[in-house]
């Protein structure tokens, strides 16, 4: 029998958001850890601006800031979302 507790979920969630963090931007300064009770999400927010989340112990999603629609952007991978970032940030500096 699978545990669904929120308990349980909140903590895979967590540990799911570390895990993604040592993987992926270890180097990246922490702004804040928290938990969103709105949306459910479990999360580490970064110097850097991006977000990594994991909702009720899912996959983790990396979370950034689009300037242009002033929303954010959701992606599968942190190299996903850093590629959109610089991409984002060529196109201001073209302009």
């Amino acid at each position: 029998m699978q545990n669904t507790s929120f308990a349980y979920l909140e903590a895979k969630g967590k540990s799911k958001v570390w895990m993604a963090y040592a993987n992926h931007c270890a180097g990246e300064e922490i702004m804040e850890e928290g938990f969103n009770p709105y949306s459910g999400y479990v999360y580490l927010a970064l110097e850097n601006g991006i977000q990594i989340a994991s909702m009720l112990g899912q996959d983790v999603e990396f979370i950034g800031f689009d300037r242009h629609t002033d929303e954010e952007v959701f992606f599968d991978s942190y190299d996903e979302l850093i590629e959109h970032l610089n991409q984002d940030w060529e196109e201001e500096v073209e302009n």
